[in-house]
């Protein structure tokens, strides 16, 4: 099979915004509202990423001054300080959960579902921020036009695992769903169709309407004589 799974790189966003260490409570918020996202990643020196500040991060700061204000004395007030000054250096999470752009989507949502984030921060081999990728983003290869997946499962599983003459199937796919319909030689082979046609971007899921196909029968050739006794 020649197919390959789409990558990371075909579907981050490369419009990114980022901040620096030092960057303060009030910016990180206008940054969030601006750019509509829930999380910004946070950059030192060439772009390497050091760390990410989301909502659940500002959100915990300001429960934490809710708190304080709440409480009195100065054992409140020294753990606020060791909190660290409310700028994105110490309001991050470090180190951040990363991906490279060429990791495959299914491996990018395995990340994403392992560490409960919404977004990824996508670097290159040295840490540099290249973009970022969104659960989002992870969903718009099941925007693929049906005939798109229909061309692929006839290109990259059927013509694989059953080629002509051996077998005759039609592929149909309706929202995502690739029905395999027709006759083939080896039924053996269909889950193994049904493991390739779902592992196809786009697909949903895989039905079939299938029957065995009979083995060709030997047509007799003509009767032979032998030359003995011809004139």
């Amino acid at each position: 099979m020649h197919g390959t799974p789409h990558i990371v790189s075909d579907v981050m966003t490369t419009t990114v915004v980022s901040v620096g260490r030092g960057a303060p409570f009030k910016e990180i918020v206008r940054l969030m509202r601006d750019w509509r996202v829930s999380a910004l990643p946070v950059v030192e020196g060439e772009g390497r990423v050091v760390g990410v500040v989301s909502e659940a991060d500002l959100l915990r700061r300001e429960e934490f001054r809710d708190a304080e204000e709440v409480r009195d004395g100065q054992e409140v007030r020294d753990a606020a300080a060791e909190a660290g000054a409310p700028t994105a250096g110490g309001l991050m999470t470090a180190p951040a959960l990363t991906v490279r752009p060429g990791a495959t989507l299914s491996q990018a949502a395995r990340i994403m579902a392992r560490g409960g984030v919404k977004r990824l921060p996508v670097v290159d081999e040295v840490g540099v921020l290249q973009g970022v990728v969104s659960r989002a983003d992870l969903l718009k290869v099941f925007l693929r036009d049906d005939e798109e997946i229909a061309e692929e499962v006839r290109r990259e599983v059927v013509s694989y695992l059953f080629p002509a003459p051996a077998s005759l199937l039609r592929v149909a796919v309706r929202d995502g769903v690739v029905t395999l319909a027709g006759r083939i030689r080896d039924t053996s082979l269909v889950p193994v169709a049904a493991r390739l046609v779902r592992a196809v971007e786009g697909v949903v899921d895989v039905d079939f309407d299938l029957a065995p196909r009979p083995a060709p029968s030997v047509a007799a050739g003509p009767e032979r004589t032998s030359g003995a006794g011809r004139p």
